[in-house]
């Protein structure tokens, strides 16, 4: 009689048909997952889909939508549509970008604070409560106004801004995994540092830096559409969603020509509600303690 070997890979199968299966009762992240998708599929292939180059004049000042441009043209003449497109690519990019930095720099500090303690989680956490102490909106400014405006160096300045508060919670959850048994086995076999860290600790962290990752890319898209929109961000004739409404700072604008802002100001609600929704769906999706 043949004995049946249950493959490893079953218990992860189960274990994601599980997670998908919570996630799925969300319905409203599922539409904002479709949404988002569609929105990132559509930046992808901006050069296709734009009607006309987004920096070239291509109208009159500020004309009103028409069949020719659907979204009307800026105060410049340049195709708002066209312009919207490449700006979302630019807004995404800005704010998985800056996530990247962020999550990289608090995961790498919040292990070595949880795991190795002493001083150098003295050292780290005191580190971390300082940058927290100032306030966040003048700690992104003040750095903005000091280094020239730029993609890039929005992207930095919003990484090592949003570092703390991961790196506080991955060494919440590396100070509690590392009293685990099996990591407590480890430690006695004399299993080298390295695998400790980043085959046992780190794997077992991922769900909620993933969840609060999702949190750290929406606040991201709204710092880069504020610093953009005060003129500290990214510089025209680049097009992003923050310097699309920078026009839209007079009352004339404001009240007559809804164009020109209402289309990047309801994109940026949209994106920003859509990740946290999904955000919220995924943190309840993996939750080991949900049904």
């Amino acid at each position: 009689m043949k004995k049946q070997k249950k493959s490893y890979g079953d218990g992860e199968s189960k274990s994601g048909s599980r997670v998908m299966k919570r996630f799925m009762r969300h319905k409203l992240a599922v539409a904002s997952l479709v949404f988002l998708t569609v929105v990132i599929v559509c930046a992808l292939l901006a050069p296709i889909l734009a009607p006309y180059d987004p920096n070239k004049i291509v109208g009159g000042f500020s004309e009103a939508p028409s069949a020719k441009f659907l979204l009307g043209t800026d105060q410049v003449g340049r195709d708002v549509l066209s312009r919207l497109f490449y700006a979302t690519r630019v807004s995404l990019f800005v704010g998985l970008a800056a996530t990247a930095v962020s999550t990289v720099v608090g995961v790498v500090l919040g292990l070595i604070s949880g795991y190795f303690g002493g001083w150098i989680d003295m050292v780290i956490m005191r580190f971390t409560d300082m940058v927290m102490s100032f306030p966040y909106i003048l700690l992104v400014l003040v750095s903005a106004a000091i280094f020239k405006p730029g993609l890039w160096n929005i992207i930095l300045i919003l990484g090592f801004v949003d570092w703390p508060g991961i790196a506080r919670l991955v060494r919440g959850n590396v100070l509690s995994i590392r009293e685990m048994n099996y990591v407590q086995a480890d430690f006695v076999a004399g299993m080298p540092t390295r695998f400790i860290l980043f085959s046992e600790i780190l794997p077992n962290t991922v769900a909620p830096i993933l969840v609060y990752a999702t949190s750290v890319i929406a606040l991201s898209m709204l710092d880069e559409a504020a610093l953009s929109f005060l003129g500290m961000g990214i510089q025209p004739p680049q097009a992003s969603l923050g310097n699309m409404l920078n026009g839209a700072q007079s009352l004339s604008v404001l009240t007559t020509k809804l164009w020109l802002w209402i289309p990047a100001g309801l994109l940026i609600v949209l994106l920003v509600v859509s990740i946290n929704f999904i955000g919220d769906a995924l943190r309840d999706a993996l939750d080991p303690s949900g049904s």
